[in-house]
């Protein structure tokens, strides 16, 4: 049995779908909007027209870890916290420098050894909180095609007052946003490129990109936002500003990490980006406005760009090294220690009565 044929049997019907005639159904769930014929998957793969029925992954993992939540990264968001973070099969896109391409590509690149463990979304929210893990987080390939799946999770994590969060590319639509809303709490998004050619050649557009960075912090999502800079690729200074520019346009309280590449996968031409590469883009991120600009990857070689520090009076507030939190001087909603500002952020889960109730 091949793999896709084994994973064609841990799916559910799919709500987010459309159906257009002659049993062809349109899928919701990112960008590509696929009009998808019976019998055949979407770009993704991993999503199929079963008869006229959108069919979705549902209750596997290929990865399930506990990593610190700043991995992930969010940097204002639960400081030291531990996440439980899972992740499937596919993606929806096919970056060259995919460096979990064994998860994301497993069903386009015949290289990709993989695995998979079936696994209910109770089981996931218990090794969660044997763990000590405070959220969960889908994560390792594109959450937004197994969509699905993570809510099912997430409704389940949020009975038992965990937080939920993604990391995506971002390559959304409107309805799996209002999909996911009520039970996400952090998103993730990599922002790739400021060209739509860039994007075309990692499978995918910017527009719907950028939309959905609007939508999502429009939405109430905590929003952090990642731009790896690859050398020849993206790294311009035309490019960096553009991206920093339309960031900070969007709100001057979204984070924006800038991160090191190095050589993988497909794409190993590129030299690896340099400390003073990400010192040009923390400098575009600034002249724009943005209030909290970090640079990583490269722990212990860029001064202190791994804190957070108070955008009113420079006070560092969270010190980090690498993923490790070293000191965390916020006051109790997210307050700054010496000048009392606040520090944009997701310090604390909220308080969720209907739920605990519910419970």
């Amino acid at each position: 049995m091949t793999l896709a044929e084994e994973l064609a049997r841990h799916v559910r019907e799919s709500p987010l779908a459309e159906p257009l005639g002659d049993g062809r159904v349109r899928c919701l769930a990112c960008g590509h909007r696929c009009p998808i014929f019976p019998g055949l998957p979407g770009v993704c793969k991993v999503r199929f027209n079963d008869g006229g029925r959108l069919m979705a992954p549902h209750g596997y993992v290929n990865a399930l870890h506990v990593d610190p939540i700043e991995k992930k990264p969010f940097f204002h968001a639960l400081p030291g916290a531990r996440a439980l973070s899972f992740g499937m099969l596919g993606c929806d896109l096919h970056c060259d420098y995919c460096q979990n391409w064994l998860s994301s590509q497993a069903l386009r690149d015949p290289r990709a050894d993989v695995y998979f463990q079936p696994i209910s979304a109770r089981e996931i929210v218990r090794q969660a909180q044997l763990t000590g893990s405070q959220c969960v987080v889908s994560t390792y390939n594109e959450p937004l095609i197994t969509a699905e799946w993570a809510a099912e999770v997430f409704r389940e994590a949020r009975r038992h007052g965990l937080v939920a969060g993604f990391v995506s590319n971002g390559n959304a639509t409107p309805e799996v946003l209002d999909y996911l809303r009520p039970w996400l709490d952090l998103f993730k998004v990599d922002l790739k490129s400021f060209r739509d050619a860039n994007y075309r050649k990692l499978g995918g557009r910017l527009e719907p990109i950028l939309d959905s960075i609007r939508r999502i912090h429009a939405m109430g999502f905590w929003l952090e936002v990642v731009t790896l800079v690859v050398p020849g690729f993206n790294d311009s200074e035309e490019e960096l500003r553009e991206i920093a520019e339309f960031l900070a346009s969007v709100s001057p309280e979204i984070p924006w990490h800038v991160t090191a590449f190095h050589p993988d996968y497909r794409m190993m031409g590129p030299r690896p980006t340099s400390p003073a590469d990400l010192l040009r883009a923390v400098e575009a991120g600034r002249d724009a406005g943005l209030r909290y600009v970090y640079a990583g990857n490269l722990p212990g070689r860029l001064g202190d760009l791994e804190n957070t520090r108070c955008w009113q009076c420079s006070a560092a507030v969270v010190e980090r090294h690498g993923f490790r939190v070293l000191a965390n001087r916020l006051r109790p909603g997210g307050l700054c220690p010496r000048c009392g500002a606040r520090i944009a952020g997701f310090w604390a889960p909220p308080e969720r009565k209907a739920e605990k109730e519910a419970s």
